[in-house]
């Protein structure tokens, strides 16, 4: 179960490395996290596979962090629910009191915090 503590997934991952979903990928990786990009368009990010939804993913994942919107949060809540990461970050700008509902009934733990600034700063 080891290697599940070191998987992450990067919903809503970017190609355009201004986007803070991108910093989150390269620091990610930068920092030994087996980091796996979802969005339903790209094929790849900073040179790793791009997963195009969360149904795809079969390993299991300790760290869920959120850079889509609430809407498209929304949208994709039974299927966050349905992976049962180990955590989800709801990072600036992503809060979603209906997902979050979801996951507390769930008993899956969330935090509303910036990815960048917990990895930065040894808390992640």
């Amino acid at each position: 179960m080891e290697t599940a503590k070191r998987n992450v997934v990067v919903l809503g991952a970017s190609a355009k490395r201004e986007r803070h979903s991108n910093k989150a990928v390269r620091l990610l990786k930068s920092e030994g996290f087996t980091v796996i990009p979802v969005h339903p368009s790209l094929e790849s990010v900073e040179g790793l596979p791009v997963t195009a939804s969360l149904g795809e993913i079969r390993e299991p994942v300790d760290t869920l962090t959120l850079y889509v919107g609430p809407r498209h949060a929304a949208v994709l809540s039974d299927a966050i629910v349905a992976l049962r990461p180990g955590r989800v970050i709801f990072n600036p700008g992503t809060e979603t009191p209906e997902l979050q509902e979801k996951l507390a009934a769930a008993g899956i733990p969330f935090l509303e915090a910036c990815t960048l600034v917990l990895l930065s700063t040894g808390q992640f």
